[in-house]
């Protein structure tokens, strides 16, 4: 009996040390390699390039930075051609630009970062609840610890369909994802913990409006875009037909619906992998003694960007408006944000501000091509496996510790079968 227990013992320590290697090695990238040799920018050129002709999205345009320069690009197309100025809706990654306008209003002193949004709010109200509504600030809504749950996601309206106005959309999106019910409130007290919110997006929307007295387009054209030299850059939706727009396509290669959105800041930046490039040079020193922010905002405002405002599972996961992927082995992380929305658009832009290396992807047609590319960058250029990447592996990570754990407990069974006390012949 004592060899049964001592097995089983044995058993049990060896699944807890399979679980916590098995973790660990997927996290820190143990079990991966690179796509090319660290450094080797070239190589990785060649080998995305060829992920992404063998993924055959509808859309697609790659641009590689190096030290803040270009330095290599690769397009295609099922339809018109794309090309460094080619157009697309970004989804989510319009975040990021939306961010970066509402820190030009604290910077100007028109809002306060910890104060109560409703402060400033005139035609839409947080409505009352459970949790306290003046927790809800500006920094809490960048970094998504304000404590709302609506978890959007929004779907956007086909053409045809009239847009809601913004306090229409924020008390129930008529837009909103499958699975939610559209409603924008405090669901779990401010500042507790981190939970993604679209809704909170387009709350921040609606204070650029309501404080500069602007529409949103206007004023992020204004004091954003046009600044920062995105020239083809906008929030306001291109007409169909507009020249070198890219095409909306679904999985299987065909033609998608354009859809258009009342949650602009949260979902519909149309912009260019040129001008996304350009706004990750704008984060670096730049000629002739260039500031990062290029008068849009000071180099200390982009570094609190930057700085962890959110963690999850231990781990630093978001700043105002930007994610954090990974540590870039230079006591900050490699940034940037995602977009991702039906019927398959994909895109991801993230760099290091320490190195001023970086990688735009904007694609339609193929759900997360744009986010795994991306992920593979964040591997290459650091060795450590991007939070994003995790999350798309989850699946394969639970089989693979599930497939160990059971070996595990079959070689115990067997062991513990043949050391089983037996009863003396007769």
């Amino acid at each position: 009996m004592r060899r049964l227990i001592l097995t089983a013992l044995v058993t049990v320590c060896a699944l807890a040390v399979w679980a916590a290697v098995f973790l660990a090695g997927t996290l820190e990238g143990w079990w991966r390699r690179p796509l090319a040799p660290p450094g080797d920018a070239a190589a990785f050129m060649a080998a995305a390039t060829r992920l992404a002709d063998a993924e055959g999205p509808g859309a697609l345009s790659l641009l590689l930075i190096e030290r803040g320069r270009p330095m290599g690009e690769h397009h295609l197309s099922r339809g018109a051609p794309v090309d460094r100025d080619t157009l697309f809706q970004v989804a989510s990654l319009s975040k990021w630009v939306t961010a970066l306008g509402v820190m030009t209003l604290v910077e100007g002193g028109r809002i306060d970062l910890d104060a109560p949004v409703d402060t400033y709010l005139n035609r839409w109200r947080l409505p009352p609840g459970d949790f306290d509504n003046r927790g809800v600030t500006a920094r809490r809504l960048l970094s998504h610890t304000a404590g709302l749950t609506d978890g959007l996601g929004y779907a956007g309206f086909a053409p045809g369909r009239p847009l809601q106005s913004l306090p229409e959309s924020l008390t129930r999106a008529a837009d909103a994802s499958p699975g939610r019910d559209g409603v924008v409130r405090v669901g779990q007290p401010p500042g507790e913990a981190w939970r993604y919110s679209g809704g909170g997006y387009t709350l921040l929307q609606l204070l650029i409006e309501d404080v500069t007295g602007e529409t949103f387009e206007a004023y992020m054209q204004r004091a954003v875009l046009q600044p920062l030299g995105m020239a083809r850059s906008t929030f306001v939706t291109p007409p169909e037909g507009a020249p070198n727009l890219a095409g909306f396509y679904d999985e299987d290669g065909g033609l998608a619906t354009h859809y258009r959105f009342t949650a602009a800041a949260a979902a519909a930046l149309y912009t260019s992998a040129a001008d996304m490039a350009r706004l990750i040079q704008a984060h670096l020193p730049g000629p002739d003694g260039a500031l990062p922010g290029r008068g849009v905002l000071s180099p200390a405002t982009l570094e609190e960007m930057r700085r962890p405002h959110a963690r999850q599972m231990g781990a630093d996961i978001w700043g105002l408006g930007v994610v954090l992927y990974a540590p870039n082995g230079a006591g900050g992380h490699i940034v940037g944000h995602d977009g991702n929305n039906e019927p398959a658009i994909n895109t991801a832009a993230r760099f290091d501000p320490a190195s001023g290396d970086g990688i735009v992807l904007l694609e339609s047609g193929a759900p997360l091509l744009a986010t795994r590319l991306a992920g593979e960058w964040v591997f290459w250029r650091t060795g450590k496996v991007d939070a994003f990447m995790v999350l798309m592996e989850a699946r394969k990570t639970l089989t693979g510790l599930v497939a160990g754990a059971v070996l595990i407990l079959v070689a115990g069974i067997v062991v513990g079968w043949r050391v089983r006390p037996r009863k003396a012949a007769a």
